[in-house]
């Protein structure tokens, strides 16, 4: 069942035969766990925004282990009051979480994976929340990885890391288990982070069966610096401090398969996850400015303690004759998720430094009990009438409910019970003359239901801070998304690829967290009719001897295609309400429109030296939905990465990273707001409006050590 790389692809995240990729309808990015040994990112996000076509990350959080990862216009992000419009699976096991559907980059065990999958479109055998596409992460057994390694690294930032890996087989059982840990201070103040995360498998394959039963484990404590005033010179102080989260994951998972009979496969995912979030942010308090009486800040602590668990089971059968082949699926999901949700808020004063001192006790202000329940059939049919033609049709139906429970007892309207269903289908064909080149065409749909977060912050009149206080809001609409893709692929020399596609997904019903109020925290979720994203992405690379090049470029193009009405006092367009009048066709915030990599690589054996120039457009801040602000238009930005690695001898490696070679001064984000530190003491009464960046870091280096062992 593993003997070794064969170019197929998981079309569903359940196990099964996958799908030959030149039968796939879609621009498939498919990725090693050799690339990330080669360039070493400190992060999955950070391999992706390198390698990835039509990939980006934005800095928003000020903390490398938590950006969002956007993909043609959609994001997967770990902040509560972001649309989330990618799914993300670890072995078959969807880890967006239940309570706002984020994502947590940092609970993903780096050193674990074996190949990654970034498959595009509103793919819906991949479930809710797949509006742009689907990210499939696979991890390492024994027997693919056998042996063991150590790997140590330090260097800019008071980084220091430590990993370490080993897996073997016996018979039909083997095994893997791998464990890392780092300490940084971080580039900026007050944004130190701290890593602890396992992985560990055990397997058994046979000639008819393969299972696989895995355990994730993490402990991890991030702090961020927010955004920050364009005016702020020095980009490593903080806006306020602190601003901390602290994760903690357990997650037992199993995956497996067997032949029923010789053309009958049966597979099926099961897992359990324990997930524990404690946040603690410093906040401006705007009622300061009308109320001297009133507390200069806010320390908002809140903590989401979350179960969840799920399964899922599909039959393939393929069959084959008169020359004709056909592969037909059929399956079943459930995931189910239960979170505790409470938030305090502590009255405090600014130091000097912007620092929160309490003055007051904390007060509990939420406390309540979500459910989110998603179930869903499906079924899928690959049809060759020939050798050079495929035909795909799927359809999968999605009933989610979802409930939340007041256990203050002050706020009974809170109490709801929301139900939604959706069938989406999906059809394609591609055509394959040669081995050396493949055309393709596809059209899907999926459908993203609204989140316990989101249901109880979408009242206008009543906006939230993130994390968002619990309130009875009116409902909103579900979101579906509809793609239409067309592209080519091929090869050209013995290790030369290229591809080519054009995509365009509209959005009937589209969230957005719109910014009110002017707090660069302050908004509500809203339904805003139709939006758009569509692009192109093309990548070529080659290797000729020693020498290699990639090159990937992407131009997307987000919009509103709705007009509508939202609150922004701090953009210089707004009227006396503070209101913006947001046009068909306006750039959604936060999506530069056009990137491009550029990787190039000598590798002498012994030896190795690599460069990649990132370059990524201009994109708007939040705030400016409108694109009318006087400054709201985040310029855009080109940086140097380069890398090195040195074979000693046969187990040993030296290994050198230096990001942003240049110390390129650049932001990734952006949102509109006052700074009521504009003087030199906090005063809210005479705040300035200006953007608020989320830079990139600035240049950094750091050298290590791997050894490797059979």
């Amino acid at each position: 069942m593993e003997l070794g790389r064969i170019d197929v692809v998981g079309t569903t995240p359940l196990p099964g035969l996958g799908t030959p990729l030149a039968n796939v309808p879609a621009n498939v990015q498919v990725f090693g766990a050799r690339g990330i040994e080669r360039q070493r990112p400190i992060a999955l996000p950070d391999f992706l925004e390198r390698n990835g076509a039509a990939t980006a990350i934005n800095a928003s959080q000020g903390n490398p282990f938590q950006p969002d990862v956007l993909y043609r216009g959609f994001v997967a992000s770990p902040l509560l009051g972001l649309p989330q419009g990618l799914s993300v699976f670890q072995d078959g096991v969807r880890i967006n979480e239940p309570f706002g559907e984020v994502v947590n980059w940092d609970l993903i065990p780096q050193s674990a994976i074996a190949s990654i999958q970034l498959v595009p479109g509103s793919g819906a055998m991949f479930g809710p929340n797949t509006l742009g596409g689907a990210l499939a992460i696979y991890t390492k057994s024994g027997s693919q990885f056998p042996g063991g390694a150590v790997q140590a690294y330090g260097g800019s930032f008071g980084r220091a890391a430590l990993e370490i890996e080993h897996g073997g087989s016996s018979g039909a059982w083997d095994w893997f288990a791998t464990a890392d840990s780092l300490h940084d201070q971080g580039w900026a103040q007050h944004n130190p982070s701290r890593l602890g995360r396992l992985f560990a498998k055990v397997g058994h394959q046979t000639d008819r069966s393969d299972l696989d039963v895995s355990v994730t484990l993490a402990d991890n404590t991030l702090s961020g610096t927010q955004t920050l005033p364009r005016s702020f010179d020095d980009i490593r102080q903080p806006y306020t401090y602190p601003d901390t989260n602290t994760n903690r994951l357990r997650m037992l998972s199993a995956k497996g398969s067997t032949f029923l009979a010789d053309d009958w496969l049966l597979g099926g995912t099961a897992y359990l996850r324990g997930y524990r979030n404690a946040s603690m942010a410093s906040n401006a308090n705007d009622d300061f400015a009308t109320d001297p009486t009133a507390p200069q800040a806010i320390n908002d602590r809140s903590t989401l303690d979350q179960d969840g668990g799920g399964l899922g089971l599909q039959l393939t059968r393929p069959t084959r004759s008169n020359g004709m082949a056909n592969q037909f699926a059929v399956g079943a999901s459930l995931d189910a998720g239960r979170a505790r949700f409470s938030r305090y808020e502590q009255p405090a004063a600014f130091a000097p430094d912007r620092g929160t001192v309490p003055t007051g006790e904390y007060a509990l202000v939420t406390d309540a009990n979500t459910r989110t329940d998603h179930y869903a059939v499906f079924l899928t049919d690959t049809w060759e009438p020939s050798a050079q033609w495929a035909i795909t049709g799927s359809v999968r139906y999605n009933s989610t409910r979802v409930r939340i429970d007041d256990r203050t007892g002050a706020n009974p309207d809170l109490n709801a019970d929301h139900r939604w269903n959706r069938t989406s289908p999906a059809l394609g064909a591609t055509w394959h003359p040669s081995a050396a080149f493949t055309g393709y065409a596809s059209y899907t749909e999926s459908v993203r239901m609204p989140t316990a977060i989101e249901l109880t912050c979408a009242d206008p009149a009543a906006p939230c801070r993130l994390p968002n206080a619990f309130l009875a809001d009116p409902p909103l609409a579900p979101v579906v998304a509809r793609t239409g893709e067309i592209g080519t692929r091929g090869r050209f020399g013995t290790e030369g690829s290229w591809s080519l596609a054009v995509f365009r997904t509209e959005l009937a019903d589209d969230i957005q967290f719109v910014s009110s109020g002017g707090g660069t925290t302050a908004g509500y979720f809203r339904n805003v009719g139709r939006t758009r994203r569509e692009g192109i992405e093309a990548a070529a690379s080659n290797r000729w001897g020693v020498f290699a090049l990639d090159a990937r470029a992407s131009v997307v193009n987000a919009t509103f295609r709705a007009p509508f009405v939202a609150s922004s006092p701090a953009n210089s367009s707004a009227d006396a309400n503070g209101d913006i009048a947001v046009r068909s066709g306006d750039r959604m915030p936060g999506i530069p429109r056009a990137s491009l990599k550029l990787r190039g690589e000598f590798d002498c054996r012994d030896w190795a030296i690599g460069a990649m120039v990132l370059a990524n457009g201009t994109s708007y801040a939040r705030g400016d939905e409108n694109n009318r602000d006087a400054a709201g238009r985040i310029p855009g930005y080109a940086v140097l990465n380069l890398d090195a690695r040195w074979r000693v001898m046969e187990s040993t490696e030296i290994f050198v990273r230096i990001d942003n070679a240049l110390d390129k001064r650049y932001a990734s984000a952006g949102v509109l707001g006052f700074n009521a530190f504009a003087g030199a003491t906090f005063d809210p009464a005479h705040a300035v409006a200006e953007p608020f960046y989320g830079y990139g870091v600035p240049r950094g280096a750091w050298a290590g050590l791997r050894y490797t062992w059979r």
